[in-house]
């Protein structure tokens, strides 16, 4: 799922700054938020590839990690918003603000799933 949202998100950026007017500046909104949630997963990519995690106990990497997708999230989904009203029928930004949507939907459906498998699966200390 990470992976497809890397892809989406770089999809939409590339969408978007190959075929933005130049005098414009609301597609730079859109660039700037999608490439710092690329910066930031690779991040967090590195982070759990060199296993850097549990050597930094005094950080909850679970909810730094919730608190980042629900601010790209609706980050994105406002640029995503901006490129689509400023669009002016380009198709590239059209696209770039499709593959934003779609980038909101697998960033929702991150959040969601990493909530039912952090607090979903709990006991509720009910006896039956």
């Amino acid at each position: 799922l990470k992976i497809a949202q890397v892809v989406v998100l770089l999809i939409a950026f590339l969408c978007v700054h190959i075929s933005k007017p130049t005098t414009l500046t609301e597609y730079s909104y859109f660039e700037v938020v999608t490439v710092w949630f690329l910066v930031v997963f690779l991040i967090f990519f590195i982070m759990h590839i060199f296993r850097l995690q549990p050597k930094m106990p005094c950080i909850n990497w679970t909810l730094t990690e919730f608190v980042h997708y629900v601010i790209g999230t609706i980050l994105i989904l406002i640029a995503s918003i901006v490129v689509i009203v400023k669009s002016y029928g380009i198709s590239g930004l059209v696209a770039g603000a499709v593959f934003g949507f779609i980038a909101t939907f697998l960033l929702a459906l991150n959040i969601w799933m990493s909530y039912k498998i952090t607090c979903g699966s709990q006991p509720t200390g009910a006896a039956v």
